[in-house]
């Protein structure tokens, strides 16, 4: 069995075998190092990635001093390597590092590793300067970059209408280059930067007091916080000294979903905070071996078990300490080691140690000429080449996640939405209320959940949309089904009287789609109730779009069918033979297809979706569906417009021909009240706020879709049922040119 090494590196107390430096015992990094381990173990048992090698690793802790960061780093390449055997001939003591945890520590230890070729890996270092490859071309990392979040955070901001905003950084690389690219592209978004403060080390309570100051006299009341989490506690820590409630706080994934000790206090000043946070996972196996702990394997394992459960394994101790017997259940524990709905960290780390083996693996494998160098050869120098591989790993973990290093060896970038809640016990519950992906169209790469979130100060912003259950939706419900009742009630008397020739008059086939059209316009109003949907959002529109275009297709085509019978009138004109009942069908199925294919057009390129609109009320979000193309929209209403104005010139033209029954007068009326509806629609529909705007497109619909049923059939309706005895030929006629009919 070969062995090779891995050297991980952390900083904060972690497991180790006989010393620690750090007066505070710190579950989240135990919890780091124990993943680090579930991973590395997992490995060794997987017969199908690196056999016949075996991982092993030496772990150290950085002390929180960058000093000894670098002085552990140099203790491995000091040591000197094992003895080739039969079975390993290629064997070097290190071939990379994981570590560390943030972005100064990362800086120090890349320094040391960087000229021997190294490949370092860090799981929760973010800044955007260590994608430069000029400066750190052996480091990646399984954490995105703050480039991508700070995109991400100016997005977020403009999603809620929050255009006027403070920011807080720390004064070194991670602060200042996050909030560089946060104020870049907050300016793209159209968002102004009242101020910029920064926290320096070894601030005394006098510089506190003067930034709190500043921020609480400021008339921005959104205020991005991008700090580490370690600052971010000694900074709130002041806040709640100053009592600086009432403010909007938007935070970066460092300290989002940081478990703070209970605190209503805490609360108070960051109840409502919204920001970014690493994806989530649950990997299989690692809550049981987390919750497997062995409190007498090593000084850390007693320490951690110790501090959990508030007890002494030791039995010298005195009789007023509890004492510990070991077999204590961790399943009982609620703490932020035990929580796997926040294995953030853990998954990034677990993906680090299965990069690594992943691109031993292809190095071990590796065949004469399938190699990735000149000639298609394999490495020639095993430690050197090791990054080369590490660079190139594709895989997918065990639970769907996909790994990859871009070109500045950097993860895809993806990002949950966090809210602070109040949850149980005084305790901070993190709910995830969205999702942000750069990779989905501009305008969609936030996509909020159907969640109640929280603002400052603990107040509930709730979710609204026109729905079945309030009056005005039950009632435009009512309506729409009232309109669709008539509308069949009218379909069955002309069915049924379908020989008269008031039926017959002007192409009774047109006649009876267009009562079918007028149907589907006034249910397509329903499409426009209820909670917003991607299916609905696409529906609604499109709907409404091409039902009214095959219903004004079959009102221009009677239209025009009214003016050349009178003009074949005429001696010698046999235009209708131009305009018979195929190239009317055909004419309407060409002006409803012209509509169909703006719609496909609308739905490929940018369709409709949900969306939650903060702008109109600070204490409710409007849920409703964003055009996706504005420029699409106006092309489906301009488009009905175009038809609708054409019909209403040529009806109009049409209005005094002879006639008993003049359609063409009918057809008049119901294209001027067809198209006052929605000229008055566009500025109520701009004007209208929240859900009310869907209750304008709602009405407009159905006014127009009453008007033409009205219009159109209700005088031959009162014919054909209360006067039948015009319904003849003979009255018809009367003032009718012979071949019209």
């Amino acid at each position: 069995m070969c062995r090779i090494y891995l050297f991980i590196l952390n900083k904060d107390v972690l497991y180790m075998e006989f010393w620690k430096c750090t007066e505070v015992f710190n579950e989240r990094e135990f919890q780091n190092a124990k993943t680090m381990i579930f991973a590395i173990e997992e490995i060794n048992n997987n017969s199908n990635l690196l056999p016949g090698v075996s991982l092993g690793y030496k772990m150290y802790d950085a002390c929180t001093s960058i000093h000894l960061s670098i002085k552990r780093a140099l203790a491995p390449l000091n040591e000197p390597g094992e003895q080739p055997n039969q079975t390993c001939s290629r064997i070097t003591p290190l071939h990379a590092v994981i570590g560390m945890s943030s972005t100064s520590y990362t800086q120090a230890v890349a320094s040391v590793f960087q000229p021997f070729q190294i490949p370092q890996i860090s799981y929760f270092s973010t800044c955007g300067c260590l994608s430069d490859k000029t400066k750190y071309p052996t480091l990646l990392r399984t954490v995105s970059s703050d480039f991508h979040q700070s995109r991400a955070l100016a997005q977020l901001v403009k999603y809620f209408g929050w255009n006027w905003v403070g920011t807080v950084r720390t004064d070194n690389d991670y602060g200042n280059d996050g909030v560089a690219a946060f104020a870049q592209a907050a300016q793209e978004e159209g968002i102004c930067i009242e101020y910029s403060v920064a926290i320096t080390n070894g601030m005394t309570r006098q510089n506190y007091i003067k930034l709190i100051t500043l921020i609480k006299q400021a008339s921005a009341k959104v205020v991005l916080a991008f700090l580490p989490a370690v600052d971010m506690k000694a900074f709130l820590d002041q806040l709640v000294l100053e009592n600086a409630t009432g403010l909007q706080w938007v935070g970066n994934l460092s300290w989002m979903t940081k478990r703070l000790p209970v605190n209503i206090e805490y609360f108070k000043i960051l109840g409502g905070a919204i920001g970014m946070a690493l994806p989530n996972a649950i990997i299989p196996g690692l809550r049981e071996y987390l919750l497997n702990v062995n409190p007498y394997r090593d000084a850390y394992s007693k320490e951690f078990w110790e501090t959990t459960f508030a007890c002494s394994l030791n039995t010298t101790d005195s009789l007023k300490v509890n004492k510990c017997t070991g077999s204590e259940n961790l399943r009982n524990v609620n703490s932020e080691y035990t929580d796997e709905k926040e294995f953030r960290v853990p998954n990034c780390i677990y993906k680090a140690v299965y990069a690594v083996a992943h691109a031993l693996h292809n190095l071990y494998t590796c065949k004469t000429g399938q190699g990735p160098f000149t000639n298609n050869t394999c490495a020639n120098n095993f430690q050197t080449e090791v990054l080369h591989y590490l660079k190139k790993v594709n895989f997918t973990t065990m639970y769907g996640d996909h790994v990859y290093f871009d070109v500045n060896g950097d993860p895809e970038p993806r990002y949950e939405i966090i809210n602070w809640q109040q949850g149980e016990g005084g305790l901070i519950k993190y709910v995830t209320v969205g999702t942000y992906d750069p990779s989905s169209p501009q305008g969609q790469q936030i996509k909020m959940n159907n969640v109640t979130i929280i603002w400052a100060g603990g107040q509930t912003a709730d979710i609204e949309f026109l729905s079945f259950g309030e009056i005005m939706g039950s009632l435009l419900v009512v309506i729409s089904l009232f309109g669709a009742c008539i509308t069949m009630f009218i379909i069955l008397v002309f069915f049924y009287y379908r020989d008269t020739p008031v039926v017959r008059a002007n192409n009774s086939e047109i006649s009876f789609l267009l009562l079918f059209s007028l149907s589907l316009c006034f249910l397509c109003s329903l499409t426009f109730i209820g909670q917003p949907s991607d299916w609905s959002c696409m529906l609604r529109h499109t709907a409404f779009g091409i039902t009214f275009a095959l219903c004004i297709s079959c009102i221009l085509a009677k239209t025009i069918v009214v003016l050349m019978a009178f003009r074949a009138t005429l001696p010698g004109n046999n235009i209708m033979k131009w305009f018979g009942p195929s190239q009317q069908r055909l004419s309407v199925a060409s002006f409803t297809l012209m509509q169909v294919l703006i719609c496909l057009l609308w739905l490929i390129l940018s369709p409709p979706f949900p969306y939650k609109n903060f702008k109109y009320y600070k204490e409710r979000i409007i849920l409703e569906c964003d055009l996706g193309s504005s420029v699409a929209f106006y092309s489906v209403l301009g488009y009905i417009g175009f038809l609708s104005a054409i019909c209403f010139i040529l009806a109009f033209l049409a209005r005094n021909l002879p006639d008993n029954f003049n359609e063409a007068k009918f057809i008049t009326f119901s294209m001027l009240i067809f198209c006052a509806v929605w000229i008055s629609f566009i500025p109520a529909y701009i004007s209208s706020p929240g859900k009310y705007t869907v209750a304008v497109e709602i009405f407009a619909i159905l006014a127009s879709s009453f008007g033409l049923l009205f219009c159109i059939f209700a005088p031959k309706c009162y014919v054909i049922i209360f006067k039948p005895y015009k319904n003849t030929k003979k009255h018809l006629m009367g003032k009718m040119p012979s071949k019209s009919l």
